[in-house]
């Protein structure tokens, strides 16, 4: 495995992310651990959840980690820990977003799940156009100083939404954030506009979400054709618009001789600002696919064909302007 520092941040995490959405859900207990200790196997450092996260409900994904890291063996001191907060744990008032109280409650809550006296990169979920940013870096900082967290990140902010955090956390002499969490790939590259831009100039790790487009760019045609995958719902419209640029995907990546998943990923690692694409296997085989992505390597030629079949963006504004 390769590792790389999480932005501008002296944290060193592996190439890959693990995310653990799927755990409870399409995962059982008895496979999530095997994935987790599957990923340390392989050096995968890094894991990311979200208190939001689980079935049948929120939370249960943090308290089957906490679980894992109670068996010992090192599992949480090995372990770069990410979890989230901004989404409702409860009817009430301020048991959502990003209050100074809900920040401290849902903090607690968390590390209460997780078995765990601290988080090493706590994430706002999405961003609070309701809590004004002094409040919520002097909570963060609190936190900190409290020892329950390290270092903080953002997930599915805009541009300019970064740019104001890094310029109130500079009037308080703080760090402010280290990553930023969004959806990108070769599908979805709206990023590029303003938010990559950002993250480049204030150092700002990315970590890119649903790299595989939710398996439109896993070989999805291929899987379908031999019995692999069923093509129903939002995936068999998405196939049926995106056709003819799936089609090329899969052949060209037939032509490297790679698999379409380990080339998306392979992609996603040679762009600016990225650090680490979060993968969800629902087993521990599904991690294979995702450690040969590492060592793949794309020359010029590969990385011009792929921008000729997904277009991607300048940045902002020359994409639109001069």
């Amino acid at each position: 495995m390769q590792y790389t520092h999480l932005g501008r941040s002296g944290l060193s995490v592996s190439r890959l992310c693990l995310g653990t959405m799927n755990f409870s859900w399409t995962t059982d207990k008895a496979d999530s651990f095997a994935v987790m200790d599957a990923a340390h196997a392989k050096g995968i450092n890094f894991f990311d959840t979200a208190n939001r996260y689980g079935r049948p409900v929120p939370g249960v994904t943090e308290e089957l980690i906490g679980e894992w890291f109670s068996q010992g063996g090192g599992r949480r001191e090995k372990t770069v820990l990410a979890t989230k907060l901004y989404g409702a744990m409860g009817e009430w008032p301020n048991e959502s977003k990003l209050s100074a109280l809900n920040i401290r409650r849902a903090l607690d809550a968390s590390l209460k799940r997780l078995k765990t006296d601290y988080v090493d990169l706590y994430q706002f979920h999405h961003i609070d156009r309701d809590t004004p940013w002094d409040e919520i870096w002097q909570a963060m900082e609190v936190a900190v100083q409290q020892g329950k967290i390290l270092y903080a990140g953002s997930s599915n902010f805009a541009g300019w939404h970064i740019a104001k955090a890094q310029a109130e956390a500079n009037k308080r002499n703080y760090t402010g954030l280290v990553s930023e969490q969004s959806i990108y790939n070769l599908f979805e590259r709206t990023v590029e506009l303003e938010v990559l831009p950002a993250c480049i100039d204030f150092g700002i790790g990315v970590i890119p979400w649903s790299p595989l487009n939710g398996g439109l760019l896993g070989g999805i045609l291929k899987k379908s054709e031999d019995g692999q995958r069923r093509l129903e719902g939002r995936s068999a419209e998405a196939v049926k618009t995106h056709r003819p640029q799936i089609e090329a995907y899969e052949n060209f990546c037939a032509e490297l001789g790679h698999e379409p998943g380990d080339v998306a990923l392979a992609w996603l690692l040679r762009q600016p600002s990225v650090t680490a694409p979060i993968i969800g296997p629902r087993t521990a085989g599904q991690l294979d696919a995702a450690e040969r992505a590492v060592e793949l390597k794309l020359d010029e030629a590969a990385l011009k064909r792929l921008d000729e079949i997904f277009p991607g963006h300048k940045p902002a504004p020359e994409d639109y302007a001069w």
